[in-house]
Protein backbone atom coordinates (compact mmCIF):
# COMPACT_ATOMS: atom_id res chain seq x y z
CA UNK A 1 0.00 0.00 0.00
CA UNK A 2 1.69 3.43 -0.78
CA UNK A 3 0.43 5.21 1.90
CA UNK A 4 2.64 3.45 4.84
CA UNK A 5 5.52 4.99 5.80
CA UNK A 6 7.20 5.50 9.41
CA UNK A 7 8.30 8.85 10.65
CA UNK A 8 9.73 10.17 14.02
CA UNK A 9 8.25 13.45 13.41
CA UNK A 10 9.58 16.86 14.78
CA UNK A 11 7.73 19.99 13.96
CA UNK A 12 9.49 23.15 13.81
CA UNK A 13 6.52 25.69 13.08
CA UNK A 14 6.95 28.56 10.65
CA UNK A 15 10.68 29.44 11.52
CA UNK A 16 12.36 29.64 8.86
CA UNK A 17 9.89 31.08 6.65
CA UNK A 18 10.81 34.11 4.44
CA UNK A 19 6.30 34.81 3.98
CA UNK A 20 3.36 34.04 5.33
CA UNK A 21 1.09 32.18 2.54
CA UNK A 22 -2.61 32.56 1.85
CA UNK A 23 -3.47 29.78 3.94
CA UNK A 24 -0.60 28.54 6.13
CA UNK A 25 -1.07 28.68 10.12
CA UNK A 26 1.77 26.01 11.14
CA UNK A 27 0.43 26.57 15.02
CA UNK A 28 -2.96 25.60 14.06
CA UNK A 29 -2.00 22.60 11.94
CA UNK A 30 0.47 21.07 13.99
CA UNK A 31 -0.62 22.22 17.97
CA UNK A 32 3.48 23.16 17.97
CA UNK A 33 4.54 26.69 19.00
CA UNK A 34 7.36 26.18 20.76
CA UNK A 35 10.83 25.97 18.66
CA UNK A 36 11.82 22.18 19.19
CA UNK A 37 15.62 21.79 21.15
CA UNK A 38 18.52 19.22 20.68
CA UNK A 39 16.95 17.29 23.60
CA UNK A 40 13.45 17.34 21.86
CA UNK A 41 14.93 14.98 19.12
CA UNK A 42 16.41 12.36 21.73
CA UNK A 43 13.22 12.56 23.37
CA UNK A 44 11.14 11.99 19.99
CA UNK A 45 13.35 9.07 19.46
CA UNK A 46 13.18 7.73 22.81
CA UNK A 47 9.43 7.52 22.48
CA UNK A 48 9.06 6.28 19.47
CA UNK A 49 11.20 3.11 19.85
CA UNK A 50 8.64 2.09 22.67
CA UNK A 51 6.10 1.49 19.49
CA UNK A 52 5.05 -1.45 18.47
CA UNK A 53 5.19 -0.79 15.04
CA UNK A 54 8.93 0.85 14.84
CA UNK A 55 11.22 -0.64 12.62
CA UNK A 56 15.19 1.28 12.28
CA UNK A 57 14.77 -0.24 8.63
CA UNK A 58 12.40 2.25 7.68
CA UNK A 59 12.12 4.96 10.63
CA UNK A 60 13.16 8.15 9.35
CA UNK A 61 13.55 11.90 11.68
CA UNK A 62 11.66 13.85 9.59
CA UNK A 63 11.59 17.75 10.36
CA UNK A 64 8.47 19.07 9.23
CA UNK A 65 6.18 22.32 9.70
CA UNK A 66 8.71 25.25 9.03
CA UNK A 67 11.17 25.56 5.69
CA UNK A 68 14.34 23.70 7.26
CA UNK A 69 16.65 24.90 5.72
CA UNK A 70 16.23 28.77 5.61
CA UNK A 71 16.06 27.97 9.55
CA UNK A 72 19.09 30.11 11.18
CA UNK A 73 22.03 27.99 10.53
CA UNK A 74 23.39 27.09 13.91
CA UNK A 75 19.99 26.39 15.27
CA UNK A 76 19.47 23.74 12.15
CA UNK A 77 23.08 22.29 12.20
CA UNK A 78 22.16 21.51 16.67
CA UNK A 79 19.12 19.67 15.25
CA UNK A 80 20.61 17.49 12.52
CA UNK A 81 23.52 16.85 14.74
CA UNK A 82 21.32 15.24 17.56
CA UNK A 83 19.59 13.64 14.90
CA UNK A 84 22.42 12.51 13.01
CA UNK A 85 23.85 10.51 16.07
CA UNK A 86 20.86 8.06 15.45
CA UNK A 87 21.62 7.36 12.06
CA UNK A 88 24.94 6.25 12.95
CA UNK A 89 24.31 4.00 15.67
CA UNK A 90 21.27 2.03 13.65
CA UNK A 91 18.74 3.79 15.54
CA UNK A 92 17.03 5.07 12.29
CA UNK A 93 17.92 4.86 8.66
CA UNK A 94 17.74 8.52 8.28
CA UNK A 95 16.80 12.11 8.03
CA UNK A 96 14.03 13.46 6.24
CA UNK A 97 13.69 17.07 6.08
CA UNK A 98 11.04 19.76 4.86
CA UNK A 99 11.67 23.26 3.37
CA UNK A 100 11.07 25.44 0.37
CA UNK A 101 12.48 24.83 -3.33
CA UNK A 102 13.84 28.10 -3.51
CA UNK A 103 16.07 27.48 -0.01
CA UNK A 104 17.83 24.75 -1.65
CA UNK A 105 21.23 25.24 -3.13
CA UNK A 106 24.73 23.30 -3.64
CA UNK A 107 25.93 24.11 -0.06
CA UNK A 108 22.96 23.57 1.57
CA UNK A 109 23.25 20.10 0.14
CA UNK A 110 26.72 19.29 1.22
CA UNK A 111 25.18 20.03 4.85
CA UNK A 112 22.75 18.06 4.72
CA UNK A 113 24.86 15.24 3.19
CA UNK A 114 27.13 15.43 6.07
CA UNK A 115 24.74 15.23 8.58
CA UNK A 116 23.29 11.67 7.27
CA UNK A 117 19.76 13.54 5.97
CA UNK A 118 18.61 11.14 3.37
CA UNK A 119 15.13 12.46 2.13
CA UNK A 120 14.02 15.72 1.07
CA UNK A 121 10.63 17.27 0.61
CA UNK A 122 9.80 20.39 -0.86
CA UNK A 123 6.54 21.92 -0.44
CA UNK A 124 5.87 22.69 -4.21
CA UNK A 125 2.01 22.91 -3.50
CA UNK A 126 0.78 24.45 -7.41
CA UNK A 127 3.34 24.32 -10.71
CA UNK A 128 1.04 27.20 -12.18
CA UNK A 129 2.97 30.37 -11.23
CA UNK A 130 -0.33 32.32 -10.85
CA UNK A 131 -1.91 30.52 -8.59
CA UNK A 132 1.57 30.41 -6.19
CA UNK A 133 1.41 34.68 -6.85
CA UNK A 134 -2.21 34.44 -5.73
CA UNK A 135 -1.22 32.78 -2.42
CA UNK A 136 1.94 34.79 -1.56
CA UNK A 137 4.60 31.69 -1.63
CA UNK A 138 7.67 33.77 -2.39
CA UNK A 139 8.79 31.25 -4.71
CA UNK A 140 8.63 29.80 -8.39
CA UNK A 141 7.48 26.66 -10.75
CA UNK A 142 11.27 27.38 -12.09
CA UNK A 143 12.34 27.26 -8.82
CA UNK A 144 10.44 23.70 -7.59
CA UNK A 145 12.36 22.04 -11.26
CA UNK A 146 15.49 23.72 -10.19
CA UNK A 147 15.66 22.12 -6.50
CA UNK A 148 14.26 18.98 -7.79
CA UNK A 149 17.15 18.48 -10.08
CA UNK A 150 19.41 19.53 -8.00
CA UNK A 151 18.21 17.15 -5.03
CA UNK A 152 18.46 14.30 -7.53
CA UNK A 153 21.71 15.11 -9.03
CA UNK A 154 23.01 15.00 -4.87
CA UNK A 155 21.43 11.29 -4.49
CA UNK A 156 19.15 12.42 -2.02
CA UNK A 157 15.14 10.84 -1.86
CA UNK A 158 12.97 13.34 -3.43
CA UNK A 159 9.76 14.34 -1.97
CA UNK A 160 6.95 16.46 -3.58
CA UNK A 161 4.43 18.03 -1.61
CA UNK A 162 1.06 19.68 -3.94
CA UNK A 163 -2.28 20.61 -2.56
CA UNK A 164 -5.67 21.18 -4.13
CA UNK A 165 -8.45 23.83 -3.94
CA UNK A 166 -6.01 27.46 -3.70
CA UNK A 167 -6.49 30.39 -4.35
CA UNK A 168 -6.99 30.87 -7.62
CA UNK A 169 -6.89 27.12 -8.42
CA UNK A 170 -8.85 24.73 -10.67
CA UNK A 171 -9.53 20.70 -10.98
CA UNK A 172 -7.62 20.73 -14.69
CA UNK A 173 -4.74 23.40 -13.35
CA UNK A 174 -4.15 20.81 -9.76
CA UNK A 175 -4.33 17.75 -12.44
CA UNK A 176 -1.74 20.23 -14.43
CA UNK A 177 0.37 20.54 -11.45
CA UNK A 178 0.49 16.57 -10.77
CA UNK A 179 1.68 16.01 -14.12
CA UNK A 180 4.88 18.29 -14.01
CA UNK A 181 5.18 16.77 -10.64
CA UNK A 182 5.42 13.31 -12.23
CA UNK A 183 7.82 14.51 -14.73
CA UNK A 184 10.47 15.45 -12.30
CA UNK A 185 10.15 11.83 -10.76
CA UNK A 186 9.81 12.02 -7.50
CA UNK A 187 9.87 9.07 -5.23
CA UNK A 188 7.22 10.12 -2.52
CA UNK A 189 4.52 12.26 -3.22
CA UNK A 190 1.43 13.79 -0.37
CA UNK A 191 -1.63 15.73 -1.29
CA UNK A 192 -3.18 18.29 0.98
CA UNK A 193 -6.96 19.42 0.36
CA UNK A 194 -6.42 23.35 1.24
CA UNK A 195 -8.85 24.12 4.81
CA UNK A 196 -9.66 28.10 5.93
CA UNK A 197 -7.81 28.51 9.04
CA UNK A 198 -8.32 31.19 11.44
CA UNK A 199 -5.85 34.40 11.39
CA UNK A 200 -5.14 33.75 7.79
CA UNK A 201 -5.14 35.50 4.91
CA UNK A 202 -7.30 32.99 3.17
CA UNK A 203 -9.94 33.59 6.51
CA UNK A 204 -10.67 37.25 4.84
CA UNK A 205 -10.45 36.18 1.38
CA UNK A 206 -13.22 33.70 2.63
CA UNK A 207 -14.94 35.74 4.92
CA UNK A 208 -15.71 38.34 1.82
CA UNK A 209 -16.61 35.45 -0.32
CA UNK A 210 -13.89 35.88 -2.74
CA UNK A 211 -12.70 32.39 -1.61
CA UNK A 212 -14.96 29.58 -2.18
CA UNK A 213 -13.06 26.02 -0.84
CA UNK A 214 -13.55 22.60 -1.94
CA UNK A 215 -16.57 20.63 -0.98
CA UNK A 216 -15.48 17.48 0.73
CA UNK A 217 -16.79 15.06 -1.91
CA UNK A 218 -15.09 17.45 -4.31
CA UNK A 219 -11.51 17.18 -2.64
CA UNK A 220 -12.02 13.60 -2.28
CA UNK A 221 -12.87 12.44 -5.91
CA UNK A 222 -9.70 15.47 -6.95
CA UNK A 223 -7.22 13.56 -4.99
CA UNK A 224 -8.22 10.39 -5.98
CA UNK A 225 -7.77 11.06 -9.50
CA UNK A 226 -4.10 12.53 -8.49
CA UNK A 227 -3.03 9.59 -6.46
CA UNK A 228 -4.01 7.18 -9.12
CA UNK A 229 -2.09 9.44 -11.22
CA UNK A 230 1.18 9.32 -9.24
CA UNK A 231 0.86 5.39 -8.48
CA UNK A 232 0.29 4.32 -12.09
CA UNK A 233 3.77 6.24 -12.23
CA UNK A 234 5.53 4.02 -9.81
CA UNK A 235 5.25 7.45 -7.07
CA UNK A 236 4.64 6.88 -4.22
CA UNK A 237 1.87 8.43 -2.31
CA UNK A 238 2.84 8.95 1.65
CA UNK A 239 -0.16 11.47 3.07
CA UNK A 240 -3.33 12.38 1.98
CA UNK A 241 -5.01 14.97 3.62
CA UNK A 242 -3.53 17.07 6.81
CA UNK A 243 -2.29 15.37 9.79
CA UNK A 244 -4.52 17.01 12.13
CA UNK A 245 -5.80 20.88 12.62
CA UNK A 246 -7.24 22.35 16.23
CA UNK A 247 -11.27 22.53 15.99
CA UNK A 248 -11.11 25.90 17.06
CA UNK A 249 -9.04 26.73 14.31
CA UNK A 250 -11.26 25.48 11.07
CA UNK A 251 -13.54 27.70 9.43
CA UNK A 252 -14.01 26.23 6.10
CA UNK A 253 -12.96 23.62 3.94
CA UNK A 254 -12.73 19.44 3.13
CA UNK A 255 -11.45 18.64 6.66
CA UNK A 256 -11.66 15.21 7.61
CA UNK A 257 -10.00 13.00 9.96
CA UNK A 258 -10.37 10.58 7.86
CA UNK A 259 -9.71 11.81 4.70
CA UNK A 260 -7.11 9.16 3.11
CA UNK A 261 -9.64 6.30 4.00
CA UNK A 262 -12.24 7.97 2.25
CA UNK A 263 -10.07 8.90 -0.75
CA UNK A 264 -8.99 4.97 -1.13
CA UNK A 265 -12.55 4.33 -0.31
CA UNK A 266 -13.18 6.25 -3.78
CA UNK A 267 -10.62 4.29 -5.73
CA UNK A 268 -11.02 1.36 -4.95
CA UNK A 269 -15.01 1.63 -5.76
CA UNK A 270 -13.95 3.27 -9.28
CA UNK A 271 -11.83 0.31 -9.73
CA UNK A 272 -14.86 -2.24 -9.20
CA UNK A 273 -16.99 -0.15 -11.56
CA UNK A 274 -14.18 -0.28 -14.23
CA UNK A 275 -14.55 -3.85 -14.01
CA UNK A 276 -18.53 -4.51 -13.55
CA UNK A 277 -20.48 -4.99 -16.77
CA UNK A 278 -23.32 -7.43 -16.40
CA UNK A 279 -25.88 -6.64 -13.66
CA UNK A 280 -26.51 -8.94 -10.79
CA UNK A 281 -25.03 -10.09 -7.36
CA UNK A 282 -21.12 -9.97 -6.58
CA UNK A 283 -18.65 -10.72 -3.89
CA UNK A 284 -15.44 -8.64 -3.75
CA UNK A 285 -12.58 -9.97 -2.52
CA UNK A 286 -10.71 -7.47 -1.01
CA UNK A 287 -7.59 -7.46 1.64
CA UNK A 288 -8.95 -7.84 5.75
CA UNK A 289 -7.84 -3.91 5.96
CA UNK A 290 -9.67 -2.72 2.67
CA UNK A 291 -13.20 -4.20 4.09
CA UNK A 292 -14.07 -0.92 5.46
CA UNK A 293 -12.65 0.96 2.64
CA UNK A 294 -14.68 -0.99 0.00
CA UNK A 295 -18.10 -1.38 2.16
CA UNK A 296 -17.57 2.72 2.52
CA UNK A 297 -19.01 4.48 5.33
CA UNK A 298 -22.29 4.12 6.06
CA UNK A 299 -22.03 1.49 3.47
CA UNK A 300 -21.72 4.13 0.76
CA UNK A 301 -20.07 2.37 -1.99
CA UNK A 302 -22.46 -0.52 -1.71
CA UNK A 303 -25.31 1.51 -1.64
CA UNK A 304 -24.31 3.34 -4.75
CA UNK A 305 -23.32 -0.20 -6.42
CA UNK A 306 -26.59 -1.49 -5.71
CA UNK A 307 -28.42 1.79 -7.04
CA UNK A 308 -26.24 0.92 -11.00
CA UNK A 309 -27.95 -2.77 -10.31
CA UNK A 310 -25.06 -4.52 -8.84
CA UNK A 311 -26.07 -5.80 -5.52
CA UNK A 312 -23.03 -6.95 -4.08
CA UNK A 313 -20.99 -8.21 -0.64
CA UNK A 314 -17.24 -7.75 0.29
CA UNK A 315 -15.16 -10.28 1.99
CA UNK A 316 -11.55 -10.28 2.96
CA UNK A 317 -9.13 -12.40 1.33
CA UNK A 318 -5.71 -12.42 2.69
CA UNK A 319 -4.16 -13.39 -0.50
CA UNK A 320 -4.47 -9.46 -1.63
CA UNK A 321 -3.09 -6.16 -0.66
CA UNK A 322 -3.28 -2.62 -0.35
CA UNK A 323 -6.09 -1.49 -2.72
CA UNK A 324 -6.23 -4.70 -4.45
CA UNK A 325 -9.41 -6.56 -5.64
CA UNK A 326 -10.88 -9.37 -7.25
CA UNK A 327 -14.86 -9.61 -8.36
CA UNK A 328 -17.06 -13.26 -8.18
CA UNK A 329 -20.27 -13.65 -9.75
CA UNK A 330 -22.21 -14.75 -6.58
CA UNK A 331 -25.18 -17.38 -7.52
CA UNK A 332 -27.83 -17.45 -4.77
CA UNK A 333 -29.28 -14.67 -2.23
CA UNK A 334 -26.95 -11.92 -1.34
CA UNK A 335 -26.01 -11.29 2.04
Amino acid sequence: MSLAHSNISIFVPHIGCPNKCSFCDQRHITGVCKAPREKDVAKAVNAALTGRRFNPETAEIAFFGGSFTAINRNYMTDLLRAASGFVENGTVKGIRISTRPDAINAEVLDLLKKYHVTSIELGAQSMNDRVLRMNNRGHTSGDVVRASVLIREYGFELGLQMMTGLYGDTDLSAVRTAEKLIALKPETVRIYPTVVLKDTDLAALYADNIYKPQTLDGAVALASRLYKMFTDSNIRVIRLGLHSIEEKAYIAGPWHPAFSELCQSQIMLSGVLSELREKGRYIIKVPPSGVSKMTGQKRKNLVFLKSRGYECRVAPDSSLSGLEFRIEREVGKCC
